[in-house]
């Protein structure tokens, strides 16, 4: 009897299926929906799988992550149904940037965990990618990238055996 736990990339039964998206969350998870903490790790996970090439660029860059998108937030971006709202860029890219740009509040990216966790229920993709792929498309904007950029990152990210998905 082999003891090893299923590889990640390899889910052929529902047991290992199940073994490799249990794997990707917080210990001490219970299974229903993960708190703003776990939800928190699982972010900072993804961030420490971007490229190493990136890695100084993102080390000042705040990740909070908050369960709905405030009133004022919303009206800012135009958006009516706080559900729309799965992630946010707060900053200045650093396309955008000189050398008179100091003094002012570190980058910022918000990930709006009941948008995200709505989103998973109803894709049915792991929630530790879904994770990623927001948190990597807001570093996007980080970096002045496109949305093609963006994607491009992302399957950087990811084991070569991942297909990236697609949420804009």
């Amino acid at each position: 009897m082999n003891d090893k736990p299923a590889p990640m990339d390899d889910p052929s039964t529902p047991k290992r299926a199940a073994q490799a998206s249990a794997s990707a969350l917080p210990e001490g998870w219970t299974g229903g929906p993960p708190d703003t903490d776990a939800f928190f790790h699982m972010a900072e996970a993804a961030l420490a799988s971007l490229p190493t090439l990136f890695q100084p660029h993102i080390q000042h860059l705040l990740i909070t992550v908050e369960d709905l998108a405030d009133a004022d937030t919303l009206r800012a971006l135009e958006i009516d149904n706080a559900l729309e709202l799965t992630g946010l860029y707060e900053g200045y890219p650093i396309t955008d940037r000189s050398l008179d740009h100091s003094g002012t509040l570190p980058d910022r990216v918000t990930l709006y965990r009941i948008p995200i966790l709505m989103e998973w229920v109803d894709g049915g993709e792991r929630l530790d990618w879904l994770i990623r792929h927001v948190l990597v498309h807001e570093i996007g904007h980080h970096f002045g990238f496109s949305d093609d950029d963006m994607h491009a990152l992302e399957a950087m990210s990811m084991d070569n055996d991942t297909p990236s998905q697609d949420a804009g």
